[in-house]
């Protein structure tokens, strides 16, 4: 049997649960047909030896398993004879039944089995070994099962996964049903996150008209929910509201009647900026939170942190004799500010002398007893700040340190009743926070705890919503040092230059062939995708001694075209890591990944398992960067070593990995390459702008190279159009603290 399209149902009793992912509900089975056995996979949800199933969809051929039936839905009977009863009970899936007390049940009720445990428990305790209380918890458990199966049919009927059912049935019990049917739209929630149109699809057919208010208040949920994906906190009341006519085609009364009301119940949060012209924005609950809360507690830590008006330039000047140093004004002036305020946000391009400020900074608050900890977004920004300062860094999440409530739903373990122990906090590449996580530090720190920001404004903003620091520094009302002065050193590296140039407006020096900064000309795609690939997997290996993997790292504008991410990945892997006999390798959406292929986790990830060395931990996060190390098609699972922590994936897990020999120069943010090789060239008008240019560069530690158009180069030089983000911070930061 070959790969088609035609769809088939097959029914039988399932014999074997080979696997099964019952986050989202991915499995793989033995199906007993009566006339064969035929392997079923599918998101069909947790189900068990024994239970009877019809299923949809068609057969596949497996390059290595051979036929399979690839389930696009599923009909779930529980099983009516004896037989298969006592194998569904024998497989565990009721808390409290053993194969030995399934084979009692069974004994003693025979087909009537399910029928006793789910009607007349108590009947239960008539068999040896279970008690009236056991008895009922078995009923519990049953209905419980039952429940989620239901669920399940009954959002399978809409064409809705199981994943999302067992979201559902989490957050909503036994009566997930009865609120599904109340308001389909409620599955668009933080937390189930079905997406609008498939909730759009559901309500149409079940007839739910258009000027419901329960879809109205999803559309505008949604739209805003959406918007913080591109980096906006909050939208003005004006788009969200002509956003909100073209998605949902509703009245305009009706559209600001209920975006009144769900601000009445606080669902939704309003803001006005600007006294006189009034300008509202409307943000997500979750959002106004964190910008309020960010904006009150820092105006409360400088209010703590008053200026004591010592002088510390003694102290200074013994730093700089232990150290055999000399400090500049200004890194003297960001010093003195961080002692005496308790509070700096210091900032800065390369070569600026920021590691060797933050250094005495840390030196000096250690001698005054106080202790300090270092953190950053990404593993890789925290241990390039380790490696720079020679002090212990932790990832912000692994700092905060992942848990879950009773609902299941995220936590940080550390928070205002569970503070992080420290004096000094101290965090690196600042650019990179967003507003959600910034609110959770500053909530998981003490008061008194003193707060050094360290990072570069001029880079692109964090991938999460929000402009943090920026936002910060434009609001006049904190303690702020910008470095400027280039030092010797690094006065002679053109990339340090040439970076300082672009974010001045000025042209790059191009023409160099004797620097570590070069400019390569190609003006057809095809033939700078080739020069790529020749430099990654020839000529600067060959002429540097540079690795591929570890050494090398391609940035792109853009995703899309010949030299975006995506077909720069493709090229360099078969250059790189090309497909063998003996290579094991399996099909994802978008990529074929490979044993020693390079990979990017693209979102995070809390409850990923890893180990490293003899420590476990939990939490793969958004750009960190690993290498598979074994492809486990029989296990269907990849193992992933990400730096040293080496984390097991099932393939169904391969949407949140990406091909890394190429990334955007977005999630290359907080990390250092020693080659960056950067193409430029082809239509991307809207990614070509200075920022991302200096963002791009400055992630080159011994060498970049760019391969395209000199005349992009100079237009994203000239181009000074900042990320327009949607944020009230700087506003809610100079209400709070009057100048």
């Amino acid at each position: 049997m070959a790969d088609n399209d035609t769809i088939t149902k097959i029914e039988g009793v399932v014999e074997d649960v080979l696997f099964c992912n019952k986050e989202n509900g991915y499995i793989v089975l033995d199906l007993n047909t009566g006339e064969s056995y035929v392997t079923v996979v599918g998101e069909l949800g947790n189900i068990e030896a024994g239970e009877e199933l019809s299923v949809g969809g068609r057969y596949v051929n497996h390059p290595k398993f051979g036929v399979q039936f690839r389930a696009d839905y599923c009909e779930r009977k529980l099983p009516a004879t004896s037989a298969a009863i006592l194998k569904y009970l024998s497989s565990g899936v009721i808390k409290g039944i053993g194969p030995t007390t399934a084979k009692r049940i069974v004994e003693a009720f025979g087909d009537e089995s399910l029928n006793v445990i789910e009607s007349t428990p108590e009947r239960l305790a008539d068999i040896k070994g279970l008690s009236r209380s056991k008895a009922e918890e078995i009923a519990h458990d049953f209905k419980r099962i039952t429940g989620i199966r239901t669920l399940m049919i009954f959002l399978g009927s809409y064409g809705i996964q199981p994943s999302i059912a067992v979201a559902a049935w989490k957050r909503w019990g036994q009566f997930a049903t009865e609120v599904i049917k109340a308001n389909p739209y409620t599955l668009c929630e933080s937390g189930i996150e079905l997406d609008f149109d498939t909730a759009e699809t559901m309500a149409g057919k079940m007839g739910i008209p258009k000027d419901s208010e329960s879809r109205i208040r999803a559309g505008i949920t949604y739209i805003l929910a959406k918007n913080t994906l591109n980096g906006h906190t909050c939208l003005p009341y004006k788009r969200l509201s002509e956003t909100a006519q073209l998605l949902l085609d509703v009245d305009r009364e009706l559209l600001d009647k209920v975006i009144d009301d769900e601000i009445s119940e606080g669902n939704l949060c309003e803001y006005y900026k600007e006294e006189k012209s009034r300008r509202r924005y409307i943000f997500l609950d979750n959002y106004y939170r964190a910008e309020s809360y960010i904006a009150s507690r820092l105006a409360l830590m400088k209010g703590f942190f008053l200026d004591n008006q010592n002088d510390y330039s003694k102290l200074i000047d013994i730093e700089e004799k232990a150290k055999t140093i000399v400090y500049a004004q200004k890194q003297r002036g960001a010093i003195d500010r961080a002692l005496s305020t308790g509070f700096l946000i210091l900032t800065g391009g390369p070569g600026t002398g920021k590691t060797t400020t933050l250094k005495a900074i840390i030196s000096l608050f250690e001698q005054r007893g106080l202790s300090v900890m270092i953190c950053a977004p990404t593993g890789r920004a925290a241990k390039r700040i380790s490696d720079l300062t020679g002090y212990p860094a932790k990832t912000i999440h692994r700092l905060l340190e992942v848990t879950y409530d009773s609902t299941g739903q995220l936590k940080f373990k550390h928070c205002e009743t569970n503070t992080v122990s420290c004096d000094v906090m101290i965090i690196d590449e600042m650019s990179m926070v967003d507003t959600l996580l910034f609110e959770a530090l500053l909530r998981a720190i003490k008061l008194s705890c003193r707060l050094i920001m360290v990072g570069d404004s001029d880079q692109l903003p964090s991938v999460g919503a929000g402009n943090i620091l920026k936002d910060m520094i434009e609001s006049g009302r904190l303690s702020y040092v910008r470095l400027t002065e280039i030092f010797r050193q690094a006065q002679q590296s053109c990339i340090v230059t040439n970076a300082h140039k672009i974010v001045s407006g000025e042209e790059p020096d191009l023409s160099r062939k004797d620097s570590d900064f070069f400019f390569m000309q190609r003006l057809n795609s095809e033939d700078a995708a080739a020069t790529v690939a020749e430099l990654v997997a020839e000529r600067l290996p060959d002429a540097y001694g540079f690795s591929p993997i570890d050494d090398i790292q391609v940035l792109c504008p853009s995703r899309k075209g010949l030299l975006g991410s995506v077909e720069l990945n493709k090229l360099l892997q078969e250059r790189l890591n090309p497909s063998k006999k003996d290579l094991s390798e399996t099909k994802g959406l978008i990529f074929t990944y490979r044993e020693n292929d390079k990979v990017m986790q693209i979102k995070n990830n809390y409850d990923v398992v890893w180990k490293k060395g003899g420590e476990n931990g939990t939490g793969i996060f958004n750009g960190d960067i690993g290498t598979i190390v074994a492809v486990k098609r029989r296990d269907n699972s990849i193992i992933i070593d990400f730096e040293g922590r080496v984390a097991g994936y099932t393939f169904d897990m391969l949407d949140q990995v990406e091909l890394a020999y190429a990334v955007t120069v977005h999630k290359s943010q907080g990390s250092e390459f020693n080659a960056v090789i950067l193409p430029l060239l082809g239509g991307f008008d809207k990614l070509y702008y200075r920022n991302l240019l200096y963002t791009a560069v400055t992630r080159a530690k011994k060498m970049l190279i760019i391969v395209g158009s000199k005349s992009i180069v100079m237009r994203m030089v000239e181009n000074n159009r900042r990320t327009n983000r949607y944020t009230c911070l700087r506003e809610m930061l100079e209400d709070e603290i009057p100048l």
